[in-house]
């Protein structure tokens, strides 16, 4: 039994010592002075895809996990009612348009009254003066000629009136054309479709989600730095993220923003003590022209560590080179 027992001792002590050499051999190398590192996760800038006015949702037309382009259709509001609202609005306006003819034809028999009546009164005036007609007859042509100059103000006003009613039915056909074109929702900038967050048939208030897309043109990692270590860090510093899903690749990053104030560190740090450090926030930023270049292999949420040069003058170790994948998709082989 003692000699079972000593197997089990060499044994152990044999398997802690190739396990302390191992993690020798794989541990981190020590960052050279001049640098920053800490951990993250990459995170996309996300947009709300959101109903304008209340209604139903009536179809959708993207996925989530799908590829979208700037100016895309996503999805389309049920737009019956504002159907009906359009056509009543067309039809007041063609309403206005006939009550204009009519003015304008009242206005022009009213001004043909009119002169009838001045000539009948200048005729009588001029008999009345002679003496061959009575006064009481000069006055019921004045009466006359007065009442119809008032119809012809009456019947210019029926004309401004009608072209009131054409401009208002105009701008409530116009209203209603533009809410059923927000009616239509589609994609403000380029992206993938991360949530789909309403159904077809559901009914949304106003300002309703419907969508939400990621803008993986536009992805960062937000990281914690220490004061000694974030207060010379400078704006557009050159930074490194390695992926904890692809260790093998560095990426090339940009700081882009450091927090004026200082927090406490977030959740996901993983020792107590560090959670217990004010930090700065700082973000570092992936440069477009590569996120366009893998975009199918860009995906928020992904974990890593990221590596920020303090100092202008230091040089990246070996180990933190640029190194990218061959493949850009998994389309291309």
């Amino acid at each position: 039994m003692r000699w079972k027992l000593g197997l089990l001792l060499l044994g152990a002590v044999l398997l802690g010592g190739g396990g302390y050499f191992a993690w020798l051999q794989f541990k981190p190398a020590d960052l050279p002075a001049g640098f920053a590192q800490s951990n993250g996760r990459l995170e996309a800038e996300r947009v709300d895809i959101a109903t304008k006015f209340s209604g139903r949702v009536k179809e959708l037309l993207v996925e989530e996990g799908d590829t979208v382009t700037a100016g895309q259709v996503l999805a389309r509001m049920d737009t019956a009612e504002l159907e009906a609202q359009l056509q009543e609005a067309e039809a007041a306006h063609n309403e206005s348009e006939q009550q204009l003819d009519q003015a304008i034809a009242l206005l022009a028999q009213k001004k043909s009254e009119l002169a009838l009546a001045e000539q009948e009164y200048e005729r009588s005036r001029s008999l009345g003066e002679k003496g061959y007609t009575p006064l009481e007859k000069v006055e019921q042509r004045q009466s006359a000629k007065l009442t119809a100059a008032a119809a012809v103000r009456s019947a210019d006003a029926g004309i401004e009136r009608a072209k009131a009613a054409i401009a208002a039915a105009a701008a409530r056909t116009k209203r209603i054309a533009e809410t059923m074109k927000d009616s239509v929702l589609t994609a403000p900038r380029s992206g993938r479709i991360e949530y789909r967050v309403a159904q077809p048939g559901e009914v949304l208030p106003a300002g309703g989600r419907i969508l939400t897309l990621l803008d993986l043109t536009d992805v960062y990692m937000t990281i914690f730095l220490p004061t000694d270590e974030a207060g010379p860090l400078e704006i557009g510093a050159e930074a490194r993220i390695v992926p904890d899903a692809a260790p093998q690749y560095v990426v090339p990053a940009t700081v882009s923003f450091v927090a004026a104030d200082a927090q406490f560190t977030p959740k996901y740090v993983e020792t107590q003590s560090e959670r217990e450090k004010l930090m700065f926030r700082v973000k570092v930023r992936l440069p477009p022209e590569i996120l366009t270049r893998y975009a199918q292999r860009v995906k928020a949420g992904i974990t890593g560590m990221a590596y920020v040069r303090i100092s202008p003058d230091a040089e990246w170790p070996e180990r933190l080179r640029v190194k990218l994948p061959e493949v850009e998709s998994p389309g291309d082989a």
